[in-house]
């Protein structure tokens, strides 16, 4: 498997990663974020602190900023063109912002799923397979191991258990984003997030995934950007509010729903805009 944090000395030598430091119960912390496309500020001075083993939601209207936030959490904004990012993400000691951190090997931990099921054009058992034989697994056996815990871990084992050499188009949509998820998890991470991952969804299928959402925190952190105020406070345990780019109040999501802080909060959420 590759190493998470390739981390280069000056010799070219792999330079000894910190793996402590954290702040116990919290799984990443964010400090003085700034994230800019071109002239738009898209994330203003963030700081903030994401609970270990929990679902963290962020809410807000459209172009709030709350994606680019989530992107910056596993360096997806670095395939952005012209994307500027500024500040630190701490995980396990770590800022994984540093140029010399290898983002490929930061994905396999902080792994996302898309707003859209994105499944890949091939089997059901090689979606899942692909991760691993990517980080140099190649046994069979090996492979169908981790095929069924992961399609297990996403509760889609029992439907598919039995066609996994049928193509994953033939999927649902709520099906296919579960598969994304599985294939998320094939690569052992630790941190998911999970980018508007039942827009695209009917009321069924986004049960499922809210069930599964709950079920993933037992073993995963979890981050969750959703436009859907009800279900941020369905699946959350901690919820963020953003506007025009700053993260305006954080805490328990049964505070922020029922006793904002903040009057731009309580605004939002009862519908006084948005």
């Amino acid at each position: 498997m590759l190493n998470i944090f390739k981390v280069l000395g000056n010799q070219g030598k792999p330079a000894e990663s910190v793996m402590t430091g954290q702040p116990k119960g919290d799984a990443m912390s964010i400090e003085g974020l700034n994230i800019s496309y071109g002239s738009n500020h898209a994330v203003k001075g963030v700081k903030m602190s994401i609970p270990l083993k929990s679902v963290t939601a962020f809410i807000g209207p459209s172009g709030c900023g709350k994606s680019t936030l989530l992107r910056a959490l596993n360096r997806m904004n670095d395939e952005i063109e012209g994307c500027k990012t500024e500040g630190t993400v701490t995980w396990k000691g770590v800022n994984i912002l540093d140029p010399k951190v290898d983002p490929v090997a930061l994905r396999s931990k902080v792994g996302m799923v898309f707003q859209k099921p994105n499944p890949f054009p091939k089997s059901i058992f090689d979606n899942i397979a692909y991760g691993p034989r990517i980080h140099g697994i190649t046994e069979r056996s090996e492979l169908e191991k981790i095929v069924e815990k992961s399609l297990r871990n996403a509760a889609l084992w029992d439907e598919v258990k039995d066609r996994l050499d049928e193509s994953a188009m033939g999927l649902s949509g709520g099906q296919q984003q579960r598969l994304c998820i599985a294939r998320a998890l094939a690569i052992d991470p630790e941190v998911i997030l999970m980018d508007e991952p039942c827009s695209a969804l009917d009321p069924i299928a986004t049960s499922k995934i809210e069930d599964l959402i709950e079920e993933l925190k037992k073993k995963y952190t979890v981050v969750i950007v959703t436009h859907n105020m009800q279900q941020a406070a369905r699946v959350s345990d901690y919820t963020g509010f953003m506007y025009l780019g700053e993260l305006i109040e954080f805490g328990e999501t049964e505070q922020i729903f029922q006793k904002p802080n903040e009057r731009l909060t309580e605004n939002y959420i009862t519908g006084r805009f948005g």
